[in-house]
């Protein structure tokens, strides 16, 4: 998509066009590739976002889905339809999509809890765990997972899977210091794996400065068991399976909207 600018004069000076203006670059990035479950993506986002209420503090997640949860809570907010609530970004980029929406967000350092999270997946099973770590966020994302008292997920039909790693790789983030150790002992596990690029070609960096290594394993038989080893390995800072996190599931399908509940999350 050829670069286009966009001169905005508001009344009130600098700050109001800024926020436009990053909010009409953050929504042009993530919507400008043909996606053929755009629709579908922000049907079950918005959806999902009756689960917020005034008063939250809201975990906001990342990624092409996320994001209609992000301008969704904008749009409530200036209405007038939802009243204090503050955000937690799980990323950069879904940062600055809230702060552009005039959404109050809280400091890095997260001094309260969350009371409800809307995010992503890449991959959801009957069991609702999760492959997520695509747009990059795994940590972050994980972090506020844990941290949250009702995790919401969001997706798409395509996005249901029979078992984790039928559908995706799965990111492992790691340290770029010794990176090819623990790219070796990927490779000792069976996973074959590549080093995440940019689209430019350059190697990507997660917001921490990592490296992420996209590791095809194929169909996972003991997720668990694979999640135990990758976190006992010095270098791995994390991984992209989401184990028992999950609260809800929205699925977004042509024959409309439905609800995936857990049992016992966070067991």
């Amino acid at each position: 998509m050829p670069l286009q600018v966009l001169i905005v004069l508001i009344p009130g000076g600098l700050q109001p066009a800024r926020n436009l203006w990053l909010a009409w670059i953050t929504m042009t990035t993530l919507t400008a590739s043909p996606d053929p479950h755009a629709a579908l993506k922000k049907a079950a986002a918005e959806y999902a976002v009756r689960y917020v209420e005034s008063g939250m503090t809201v975990g906001l997640g990342t990624g092409s889905t996320a994001i209609f949860a992000i301008q969704r809570i904008g749009a409530l907010l200036q209405s007038g339809d939802l009243k204090e609530i503050v955000g937690f970004a799980t990323s950069r980029a879904s940062w600055d999509a809230a702060v552009a929406l005039n959404i109050p967000m809280l400091l890095d350092d997260l001094p309260q809890a969350i009371d409800v999270t809307i995010d992503g997946a890449d991959e959801v099973d009957p069991q609702l765990n999760l492959v997520k770590g695509g747009g990059g966020a795994l940590l972050r994302e994980k972090l506020v997972a844990q941290a949250t008292a009702r995790e919401i997920i969001v997706v798409d039909e395509s996005k249901l899977s029979p078992r984790l790693g039928t559908l995706h790789v799965l990111p492992v983030e790691v340290l770029p210091f010794g990176w090819l150790s623990q790219a070796r002992f990927l490779a000792s596990l069976g996973a074959k794996y590549v080093v995440r690029q940019t689209t430019g070609g350059e190697e990507y960096r997660t917001d921490q400065g990592n490296m992420i290594l996209d590791c095809d394993f194929g169909p996972i038989a003991d997720a668990p068991k694979l999640a135990r080893g990758l976190e006992a390995r010095a270098g791995i800072v994390e991984h992209g399976l989401f184990l028992g996190l999950t609260h809800l599931v929205v699925v977004s399908g042509p024959n409309g909207i439905r609800e995936m509940t857990s049992d016992n999350p966070k067991s």
